[in-house]
């Protein structure tokens, strides 16, 4: 079959799970708890999974000013790449047990920075697996090692400079996941400082997903999307959340629509106060 590049379902992922044409990874991830995601993949998971941390393979917690999840160096990313058995031929699909937000999202996007398309997260995350019936097993899953050497393209990620050019020459809608009250700054469980940076927009990336904790279908999201676009082209949307993990959400999303080319502001709002010069707006 023919894998999508946004989303595939629970039976979609077992067709390519028994034909053995898939790397999954399980990237569950608590922040509050940072090895529970493990815990909870050696408990039970998808068979054959291997597990991505947040923290120390789709991060860089080293490096001050750019955030609470900074990028990793390829180096880093390339070896997690190899520890999981990745090929440049290989489909991968990614779940997690936040509807993509922790951090299933996350990975889909390092993969495509690192220049692979054939990569998808699971629609409904582990939850929608269990409902199905689907097989499970718990433990550790060995995989043959392979010899990873990617380049993440930086270039198509945004950072600081750029994004405070284009806010000031308004040729940009910055779109923030994060929710609501945290956004308008009312409250701020995480980070040290509440608000949101001047001009941009919420979109809770809870506003991505049905009652069922699944995505939207497409031309729902899409017509979501290009009203908040208000004539924009896709391209000029950036986004950003706490981290840089939530954002991916959003951008998985519109891709999803097909609404193709925004891009993320990788250190995002944890990443804007580490610089208290920078301003702050609140409501």
């Amino acid at each position: 079959m023919t894998m999508p590049h946004t989303l595939v379902s629970a039976a979609e992922l077992e067709a390519l799970r028994t034909r053995g044409e898939v790397l999954i990874l399980d990237a569950r991830f608590d922040l509050s708890d940072s090895g529970k995601g493990e815990r909870d993949y050696a408990a039970v998971h998808v068979p054959g999974a291997r597990y991505a941390h947040l923290d120390r393979d789709l991060s860089d917690l080293g490096k001050p000013g750019l955030g609470r999840h900074p990028l990793p160096d390829d180096a880093a990313f390339s070896a997690a790449l190899s520890r999981w058995g990745w090929r440049p031929d290989v489909d991968v699909v990614v779940y997690d047990d936040a509807n993509g937000a922790l951090a299933a999202a996350r990975a889909w996007w390092l993969l495509r920075l690192a220049g692979h398309e054939r990569v998808a997260v699971l629609d409904g995350g582990f939850a929608a697996w269990r409902a199905a019936g689907l097989p499970i097993e718990s433990g550790l899953v060995a995989r043959d090692p392979s010899q990873a050497d990617v380049a993440l393209d930086r270039d198509a990620v945004v950072w600081f400079a750029e994004l405070q050019e284009r806010l000031a020459e308004r040729s940009a809608l910055l779109l923030d996941a994060r929710a609501a009250p945290r956004f308008r700054g009312e409250v701020e469980p995480i980070d040290p400082v509440a608000g949101h940076v001047p001009g941009a927009v919420n979109r809770a990336f809870s506003d991505n997903l049905d009652a069922a904790g699944r995505f939207k279908a497409p031309a729902e999201l899409r017509g979501e999307f290009v009203a908040l676009l208000g004539g924009r082209d896709a391209r000029e949307v950036v986004h950003m959340c706490g981290s840089g993990v939530t954002a991916c959400h959003n951008l998985l999303a519109m891709e999803h629509a097909g609404l193709s080319g925004s891009r993320v502001f990788a250190p995002s709002w944890s990443g804007w106060i580490a610089d208290r010069t920078r301003p702050v707006t609140r409501g």
